[in-house]
């Protein structure tokens, strides 16, 4: 890795794969790692904070600043996936409590701090709902200036896991996910397309699991907590999930992306968190006939090199 280290803001709702996410952000070179914020989203936010900071401190991080934010969506209750990753929202492994604390500033104030304040153009990714950027972006346009990027685990051009259509992230806050899509910034849409593909061999997790030290003890334990199969086989693979976008930080090389319209869908009932991905080759009838509707252009991820990100995620939190 050449060149200085990218300044990046990761918003979470830490989440078993956010914390991957974060051991990675923590432990590669080329990364700089100026805050996190939190959301509700897999678990609870005070969740999230004491999750967050456990990860930070599991992890030897440095004097990261970590901020609460949104306690609900914007418009919708809270629903988490609590199913997924746990009452405790980390796989229930019973880490124990963090002694760091959060700031008492609120996660939007901690944002607009340290993107203003950085010397050179910050990358945000959102691996969460988006609720804390929606407001990021609307109380202070102003951060605008100095963001290089967003890269938002989110979104799906096929399936969904919330709903047949939508992912968990948009569909947690639909309003928020659309502005967004506002944003005025280059924007990475690093969705389930891409998301569930990068798998950590067995072999691997079962040598992280068993590893002296206690960060990647807990790191063989969450991704054998990610196992997609359902068999019950002692040694599980483990999926990478959202730290697989703070890879394509570092690495874009591994995603290959496409420029397309994309739009979030509003409307009550069963497209509801849909990200429409229109992959189009020409308008269609509803264009002819209704004429053209503004959409936002993003970097949509169709595809990723699922061996390249795995040696890229274990090099950086193996330290070789």
């Amino acid at each position: 890795m050449t060149g200085q280290p990218i300044p990046v803001i990761i918003d979470c709702d830490t989440g078993v794969d956010d914390a991957l996410a974060l051991l990675f952000a923590v432990r590669h070179p080329g990364i700089d790692l100026r805050a996190v914020t939190c959301v509700a989203g897999n678990t609870d936010v005070d969740g999230v904070v004491r999750n967050t900071l456990t990860v930070l401190e599991q992890a030897g991080a440095g004097d990261i600043p970590v901020a609460r934010g949104a306690a609900r969506p914007l418009l919708e209750p809270v629903r988490t996936a609590q199913h997924v990753h746990g009452l405790d929202g980390m796989g229930d492994l019973g880490l124990p409590a963090p002694t760091r604390v959060a700031l008492e500033m609120d996660a939007v104030t901690l944002l607009r701090r340290e993107i203003l304040a950085s010397p050179r153009p910050v990358t945000l990714i959102p691996t969460a709902p988006l609720t804390n950027i929606a407001l990021l972006l609307r109380t202070h346009p102003e951060v605008v200036r100095n963001i290089e990027r967003i890269v938002f685990m989110g979104g799906a051009v096929a399936t969904g896991n919330a709903t047949p259509v939508a992912e968990f992230n948009v569909w947690h806050d639909p309003e928020a996910a659309a502005v967004l899509l506002t944003a005025g910034v280059p924007i990475t849409m690093y969705g389930l397309d891409v998301f569930q593909q990068v798998l950590v061999p067995a072999a691997d997790v079962q040598r992280l699991r068993a590893s002296a030290e206690p960060s990647l003890r807990m790191a063989g334990e969450l991704l054998a907590h990610r196992d997609p199969a359902t068999s019950g086989d002692p040694t599980p693979m483990g999926g990478l999930g959202d730290a697989g976008a703070v890879c394509a930080v570092v690495d874009p090389g591994g995603l290959t992306t496409e420029l397309l319209p994309v739009e979030v869908s509003l409307a009550p009932g069963p497209t509801r968190g849909q990200t429409v991905v229109d992959r189009r080759p020409r308008p269609g009838e509803s264009e002819i006939h209704e004429g053209e509707r503004e959409v936002t252009l993003v970097d949509v991820g169709l595809a990723v090199d699922v061996e390249r990100y795995v040696k890229l995620w274990l090099s950086a939190v193996e330290g070789v």
